[in-house]
């Protein structure tokens, strides 16, 4: 996930830099236990992550993670420091670059996740009307539908593998329908983001060439036909306000919807499955009181964090933060993850206690925090809280259907280890 630079070992003898090498280790087999280690070490610890040679400094405690995300003088945009000169590319350049993506497809990538200001404001006020509160409220019943005809064939079955059959099939076709692809393409995006989601140089290509080109044709089909969806609503909000979205905004804001819609709920409803079956006390009080139900989803949350690493911040001045000098164009990133661990701010927050009362708002970070904040949050939370009613609380007879050190993990570089599969016996 992480390792230590190498310039904060200079100077030091050799045990210990194989001491900082081996709590690198800890970061992939143990995340939690290896960002207990950085957050004694300081507020902020030097590190580069995969395939980037540009130092960040992490922040793994709550408040901090939550203060650098809601600081103006840290912005996303490398480019928009004042005075920094620098001919490297940043460091979402030199994520992208890793993948090996054809240039002409980078325009495409980092829209309003790597935006400030007004320019992040113009462009996440255009996707919020599809996610207001009162129209996420009201999916409740097709949400509900969708999933009960994911399940019951599966049940008959008595087997399934939980991400393939519920969790991106059940995301894709909720996130698909806000965005306006049709149904008949439903499984070919499905399997599309889930190629772009493998990290597999051969798969993420092809992968994006075809989402680009499917969007692009159905702004076509929108700008003749407009429909009830958001991309007809790209064209609503441009007639009304005279700030009409290029196509290369267009088509930018439908895969971010498509990647962060799909990809991160479905992984969450595998990983919250697995949590509780690993603490099968937790999962018997849940079943026992479902009603608990609304206060587990956001203690799961907090403690899979299914995006475990937040985007890169750049200061945009000399400053202290958490007691630490940040120098101008450096960049800052918050593991969500350690953050939420942070003993400070969570009593025994190794353990998974789905009566926990969180803390203020809504009492983690696995969303992110202040401008940046999820967008899709609450429809996260309301595909998971059905998936785990159906899942568990309905089916009381739900097992694992490997053994637990059976499971497949992969890493996506910058956020972390993820499960590759989740076969359970229904």
């Amino acid at each position: 996930m992480t390792t230590i630079v190498s310039e904060q070992i200079a100077g030091q003898d050799t045990a210990a830099a194989e001491q900082v090498h081996a709590l690198t280790s800890e970061l992939v087999s143990d995340p939690v236990r290896g960002y207990t280690e950085l957050r004694r070490q300081a507020p902020l610890v030097r590190v580069t992550l995969p395939d980037v040679e540009t130092p960040v400094w992490l922040v793994t405690r709550y408040e901090d993670a939550k203060a650098a995300l809601s600081d103006p003088r840290f912005i996303r945009d490398q480019g928009k420091v004042p005075g920094l000169e620098t001919d490297g590319p940043s460091i979402a350049e030199q994520m992208i670059e890793a993948y090996g993506l054809p240039a002409e497809y980078r325009d495409y990538l980092g829209i309003m996740v790597l935006v400030d200001g007004e320019e992040h404001s113009r462009l996440r006020n255009l996707v919020t009307k599809s996610f207001t509160a009162r129209r996420i409220n009201a999916l409740r019943p097709r949400i509900e539908q969708i999933t009960r005809d994911l399940i019951k064939p599966l049940a008959a079955k008595k087997q399934a593998e939980l991400l393939e059959d519920v969790g991106y099939p059940l995301a894709s076709t909720v996130i698909c329908a806000l965005i306006g692809i049709d149904d008949e393409d439903v499984p070919q995006m499905q399997t599309w983001i889930r190629d772009y989601a493998s990290g597999d140089i051969d798969l993420v290509i092809p992968a994006l060439k075809n989402m680009v080109e499917h969007s692009k044709t159905l702004i076509a089909q929108r700008r003749q036909a407009p429909k009830d969806d958001l991309i007809s609503g790209f064209f609503k909000s441009g007639e009304e306000d005279g700030q009409a979205l290029s196509e290369t905004e267009m088509v930018a804001l439908i895969l971010l919807l498509i990647n962060t819609g799909i990809t991160p709920p479905a992984l969450f409803i595998a990983s919250a499955v697995l949590a509780l079956l690993d603490h099968p006390e937790q999962l018997a009080r849940l079943r026992a009181e479902p009603s608990l139900l609304g206060r587990a989803v956001p203690e799961l949350l907090r403690f899979t964090s299914p995006v475990p690493m937040g985007a890169p911040l750049y200061a945009t001045e000399d400053l202290l933060f958490a007691g630490m000098p940040v120098k101008k164009g450096e960049a800052i990133t918050s593991a969500l993850l350690g953050a939420n661990f942070d003993p400070a701010e969570f009593r025994a927050p190794e353990q998974l206690d789905i009566t926990r009362e969180l803390g203020r708002g809504v009492g983690h970070v696995a969303f992110g925090h202040s401008a940046h904040y999820c967008i899709g949050a609450s429809l996260a939370r309301l595909e998971a809280e059905i998936a785990l009613d159906q899942l568990l609380i309905q089916n009381p007879g739900t097992t694992l259907g490997v053994a637990r050190e059976d499971l497949e993990y992969f890493d996506l570089p910058g956020e972390g280890r993820h499960l590759r599969k989740l076969p359970v016996n229904l």
